[in-house]
């Protein structure tokens, strides 16, 4: 696969915030930096001028190399960044700035995360549409590659366009989910942000293999394409409850209905999804309301995926990939479906298929990642949702790791991207701030 370009990442400040990037040796030669920055810039009626801010950032960013103790003031006009400046260097907190200290390995690589269905809402890729030249190209790569199946339009499903399909139709919000997911990978790509592994949950895996360098586009395309429309042949006959417990009591409430409900996925040690017939799913949530459990239903899901409902579609899901040819890619591939390591070229119809009926096991992939060094991970997607499960998985295991989300639910611009990178960045990852000023 080849590497994103990186043209068109450039920031306009009336498109959304510039970055003030900012480091130093130590916590004081920061504090002493910002303090200089502050007295320049206050003394000079020239910085007041319009674009100024642009050229400050600019001249920030090719002043020198990255140091442990960093910060990243963010801001669309003078006087909030000003504002920021004065904070970081009084040594005050301030809602535009994002500071820390890279105490990990220099240029750390973060592992890529791409979290399957429910982290969708209505809005979510619009200001990137307009304010990010990047990300409106990658979506609209995806729409080439995924119109030989689709009879809508990419673009006008995430504008929400009047007479386009709802969100809430599988064939729908999955093709728009891995076109999300992708396009959001390659713009942390497009700011030098390179994965140091990738790993998917559920349908988050086809992204993850193409990230990987598994899967071309168009053969990631056709997977999320036919077996979303595979999926509404299963429609109406189950649900999928997510249960915030301990697992082990979780599998001892299922026994009560086994073989009509299923563990979909192990998300970490007490977050698990549970998946199966629509009266079996209704008694069993009324058994954890009952136990005073926490859970809640998948948004916008109406089947039974990981379950033995999907061993109806079979013969379907081995065709749609029969003609997919997997190649070994340069990213390392955690699975979900194995909860290890795995070579790619083996991602083959059949690997596809468990990856739909199997559970996921998502824990033991967190665990691997861990095992093998990893402690950076960034949530490529519209909202994080699965923080809390590795979180807990990284707490069992006695470690640390640093989770970062991209988007949030209704915080969906460039300013909270760009605060996605400030706070990677601020964690020892390697950002080519340079591209945004190019």
């Amino acid at each position: 696969m080849t590497k994103p370009p990186t043209q068109d990442v450039r920031i306009d400040a009336a498109a959304g915030p510039v970055p003030w990037v900012l480091s130093a040796r130590s916590a004081a030669g920061l504090r002493g930096q910002a303090a200089r920055l502050l007295g320049r810039l206050e003394s000079d009626p020239a910085s007041d001028a319009a674009g100024q801010v642009v050229e400050v950032g600019r001249s920030l960013v090719a002043a020198g190399a990255a140091f442990e103790h960093r910060a990243v003031v963010l801001g669309r006009e003078r006087a909030e960044l000003l504002a920021g400046v004065r904070a970081l260097a009084e040594e005050r907190g301030a809602p535009n700035v994002v500071s820390g200290r890279a105490a990990r390995q220099a240029d750390a690589r973060p592992v890529f995360v791409f979290p399957g269905q429910g982290t969708q809402w209505v809005g979510m890729a619009v200001e990137l549409l307009e304010s990010s030249p990047a990300f409106a190209r990658e979506i609209r790569a995806c729409e080439r590659a995924l119109s030989p199946y689709l009879q809508w339009s990419l673009e006008d499903v995430l504008r929400a366009a009047p007479g386009t399909p709802p969100l809430d139709r599988v064939d729908v919000v999955q093709p728009v989910l891995f076109s999300m997911m992708l396009s959001l990978a390659r713009l942390w790509q497009g700011f030098g942000v390179e994965p140091g592994a990738a790993v998917g949950h559920s349908q988050g895996e086809i992204v993850a293999a193409h990230v990987a360098g598994a899967l071309s586009l168009d053969d990631a395309a056709r997977i999320v394409a036919l077996r979303s429309q595979a999926l509404t042949k299963i429609r109406g006959r189950g649900e999928m409850l997510t249960v915030l417990a301990p697992n082990d009591r979780t599998r001892a409430m299922l026994a009560d209905w086994e073989g009509l409900l299923s563990v979909a996925a192990v998300n970490g040690p007490a977050t698990m999804t549970v998946s199966g017939d629509l009266g079996a799913m209704a008694e069993f949530g009324a058994a954890l309301s009952a136990a005073r459990m926490m859970r809640w239903r998948v948004p916008g899901v109406d089947f039974a995926a990981h379950s033995a409902h999907v061993e109806d579609l079979r013969p379907i899901l081995l065709d749609l990939a029969a003609d997919v040819v997997p190649v070994r890619g340069a990213v390392p591939f955690y699975s979900t479906v194995t909860g290890r390591r795995v070579d790619t070229d083996g991602l083959d119809a059949e690997y596809w298929y468990r990856n739909l009926r199997q559970t996921v096991r998502f824990d033991d992939a967190v665990r691997a990642l861990v095992a093998d060094g990893h402690t950076l991970f960034v949530e490529c997607s519209a909202q994080p949702v699965l923080t809390v499960g590795m979180q807990d998985t990284v707490e069992e295991l006695g470690g640390s790791a640093v989770l970062l989300a991209t988007l949030r639910n209704e915080d969906g611009g460039m300013g909270r991207f760009l605060a996605a990178l400030a706070e990677a960045y601020v964690n020892g990852v390697a950002v080519n701030w340079t591209a945004a000023f190019e």
